[in-house]
C-alpha cells in the first residue's frame, strides 16, 4: 500500500523499533562494544526499551556481546557489538597492470586481500580477472563466493547506464564488451556495483577523510591521467553518461585545442596539467630528467621540489630556485583546470589526490590555492587527499560496507 515502509505504516511500533535497532547498531559501528546502560543514553530509550532491543538485535544474530566493562565497583556491564560475522562485502580496484581485491566484515575490519597482477601478453579476459581476484580474497579471508553480500567494482571511465559498456577508459583492454555486466552477473551469486575509480576516491575522502563533513566538493585526481569526482548535496554526481568528472578531456587556456578527444584519448587539461607534462617543464628549465616522460618521473619530481622547501634538496641555491618555478608552472596548469570547475560548481571544498598530486605536498597546494584565488570568482578551501593507503579499494569497501548494511539493517523494518 502507498504510505507503507517495509510492509508496515510509519509511526506503527514495527517501524520504531526498526528505527531504534537501525540507530543502535549505527552507535556501536561508530564507538564500538557499549553496554546496555550507554546505549539507553545515546539513543535516549529507557533501560527496559534498551534490553529489549539488545535482545531482539542477539537473537537476529546482528550484535554479540564481546566482554564486560571495567573500572568500577561490582559485576561489569555487558558489552554489545556489532556481529563481524552478520555479513561480508568485497571491493574491487581494477587498472590495467593488476586488480586489487579485499573483503570486509561489516564492522569494515578487512579479513582478506589479494593482488591479481595482469601480464601484457596472454592477459586474461574481464570476467577472469574480477572473478580469480576476487576469489582470492575470499579464500584469505577463510570464506566461499557465497559468504559475500555484495561486490564493489572500481574502474576507470564508466559504464553507460544505457548500453552497459564501459566509456573513457579506452587504455582498459578487454573491459569494453557489450555483454561484460551480464557475464559477470551470470558467475558471482551476489550484487555487484560498478563505480568510476576516481569516484571511489571521493566515497574514501567523505567517509574517512578530507572530505568528512562535507556536502559539496570537488576531487581532483592525478596519477597517469588527470580525473575528478563531483560530490553536491553529499552525493555523486555522475552524469547521464557516467561521464561526469572526466576533466582530462575539458579545453583549458594554455593548451592547444584537441579534437576527436575520445580517440585522442586527451583533451587540454590533460596536455596542461597531466603528469606527463612535468619532466617536459623540468627538462625546460634545465633539470636533468633521464627518465622517459611517465607518472613516476613526475612523483620522484615533485618530490624533490616539496623537499626542496624543507631544505632537504642538495644542488644549493640554483637547484632549490628551479624546482621552486617547476612547483609554480605546474601549480598554475592545475589551477586553471579547477578555476573552471569552480566556477560552474561553486564547491566548498577542492580535494587534490592521486600520487602526483600528493608528491608536491604542502608546497604545491598553496601554491594551487593561491592561484585558484586570483583565477576564480569563488573561494573554496583546498585540501590533500588524507586516505593515501589504496584509496580506490578503500572507496570500493566502503560503498560496499554501505549498501550491505542497509540491506541487513533494513530487513529489521520487514
Amino acid at each position: 500500500m502507498a504510505g507503507e515502509v517495509g510492509g508496515a505504516a510509519p509511526g506503527t511500533p514495527r517501524v520504531l523499533r526498526a528505527m531504534n535497532d537501525r540507530a543502535a547498531l549505527e552507535l556501536m559501528l561508530e564507538h564500538g562494544p557499549l553496554s546496555r546502560a550507554r546505549i539507553g543514553t545515546l539513543t535516549g530509550l529507557s533501560k527496559p526499551t534498551a534490553s529489549q532491543l539488545l535482545a531482539r538485535l542477539e537473537a537476529a544474530g546482528l550484535v554479540v556481546v564481546t566482554g564486560t566493562s571495567e573500572g568500577r565497583p561490582g559485576p561489569g556491564a555487558q558489552l554489545y557489538g556489532v556481529n563481524p560475522r552478520a555479513a561480508y562485502a568485497a571491493g574491487l580496484d581494477v587498472n590495467p597492470r593488476r586488480v586489487l581485491a579485499a573483503v570486509a566484515d561489516l564492522t569494515g575490519r578487512v579479513v582478506g586481500e589479494f593482488t591479481l597482477p595482469v601480464p601484457r601478453r596472454e592477459r586474461p579476459g574481464a570476467v577472469r580477472q574480477v572473478t580469480d581476484a576476487l576469489d582470492g580474497a575470499v579464500r584469505a579471508a577463510g570464506l566461499t563466493r557465497q559468504d559475500v553480500h555484495r561486490v564493489v567494482i572500481g574502474t576507470p571511465g564508466a559504464f553507460d547506464p544505457s548500453t552497459g559498456r564501459l566509456r573513457y577508459a579506452s587504455h582498459l583492454p578487454g573491459w569494453h564488451g557489450a555483454g561484460l555486466l551480464e557475464e559477470l552477473a551470470a558467475v558471482l551469486p551476489m550484487p555487484i556495483e560498478y563505480e568510476n575509480d576516481v569516484n571511489l576516491v571521493a566515497v574514501a575522502e567523505q567517509r574517512l577523510g578530507a572530505a568528512a563533513g562535507y556536502r559539496d566538493f570537488v576531487l581532483l585526481w592525478s596519477e597517469e591521467g588527470l580525473g575528478a569526482a563531483l560530490v553536491l548535496g553529499g552525493r555523486l554526481h555522475r552524469g547521464f553518461t557516467g561521464g561526469a568528472g572526466e576533466v582530462g578531456f575539458m579545453p583549458v587556456p594554455g593548451a592547444p585545442l584537441v579534437r576527436n578527444v575520445a580517440k585522442a584519448g586527451s583533451g587540454g587539461f590533460q596536455e596542461l596539467a597531466g603528469a606527463r607534462v612535468l619532466p617536459a617543464l623540468a627538462r625546460e628549465l634545465g633539470l636533468d630528467v633521464p627518465d622517459r616522460d611517465s607518472p613516476e618521473a613526475a612523483v620522484r619530481l615533485l618530490r624533490a621540489a616539496a623537499a626542496e622547501e624543507g631544505g632537504a634538496v642538495a644542488g644549493g641555491e640554483d637547484d632549490a630556485g628551479v624546482y621552486g618555478r617547476l612547483l609554480d608552472s605546474y601549480a598554475t596548469g592545475l589551477a586553471t583546470g579547477l578555476a573552471a570547475l569552480v566556477a560552474v560548481l561553486d564547491p566548498q571544498l577542492v580535494v587534490l589526490s592521486g600520487d602526483v598530486a600528493l608528491a608536491g605536498g604542502e608546497p604545491l597546494r598553496r601554491r594551487v590555492a593561491a592561484e585558484l584565488a586570483e583565477l576564480a570568482a569563488a573561494r573554496p578551501r583546498l585540501a590533500l587527499g588524507a586516505v593515501r593507503e589504496r584509496p580506490v579499494l578503500r572507496g570500493a569497501l566502503e560503498a560496499a560496507l554501505a549498501a550491505t548494511r542497509d540491506d541487513v539493517f533494513d530487513t529489521l523494518a520487514r
